[in-house]
């Protein structure tokens, strides 16, 4: 079963609505007991890296989830800001992030740069690593949906990057933790194909 984190960030119906459609059991959760039949778990979030700190450590989730990621080694997919709180910290604010995946999370600077907007919005192609399992049958020139300022800096744990207008980090992995910048709920029939493909992780 499926678990999406509803701490209060992120699009989790979209969701939910995206592994109904593809006949994925998917379910949200928001208490520890929630968890307790998790097969795979999906951390969204949308807004800054403090907030998504505060509301994911307040929520009395964190010690379930670590648990299940790191003692039963469930595959654990954090999306957006919810990638970005998997590093250590963010030049946005001031708190640790939970520090699973090493990396330090940046602004676009390249972007102001060559004066493109911020926040980086819309669709972008990507450049996969050779044989990533999660990105098996996505059209990496369609790409994914992007609303973003910052990126996750970790070339150790890098599998796929974008270009806005220089290259960034847009998907890590460190074992069974991986986390991607893009919104696949948002981003159609490659999101979908992504979506299924963590699921049979």
């Amino acid at each position: 079963m499926i678990k999406v984190i509803d701490y209060g960030l992120g699009n989790v119906s979209s969701f939910t609505n995206a592994y109904k459609s593809l006949d994925i059991k998917c379910e949200l959760a928001k208490s520890s007991s929630d968890l307790d039949n998790a097969s795979h778990i999906i951390l969204p979030g949308v807004g800054s890296f403090d907030y998504a700190m505060e509301l994911f450590s307040n929520s009395g989730l964190r010690d379930k989830i670590e648990e299940k990621v790191f003692e039963d080694m469930i595959p654990i997919l954090g999306v957006c800001v919810g990638m970005q709180i998997l590093g250590d910290d963010s030049e946005e604010g001031n708190k640790n992030g939970l520090g699973w995946i090493h990396g330090s999370i940046k602004k676009i600077n390249g972007a102001i740069e060559k004066d493109l907007p911020l926040p980086h919005m819309g669709w972008n192609s990507i450049n996969v690593d050779k044989n990533q399992s999660l990105f098996r049958n996505v059209d990496s020139e369609k790409g994914f949906y992007f609303l973003h300022s910052y990126y996750f800096d970790s070339d150790t744990h890098q599998i796929a990057s974008s270009d806005y207008p220089n290259s960034f980090c847009c998907a890590v992995k460190k074992d069974n933790i991986f986390g991607v910048q893009f919104h696949p709920e948002k981003s159609l029939t490659n999101g979908l194909a992504l979506l299924k493909n963590f699921s049979e992780i």
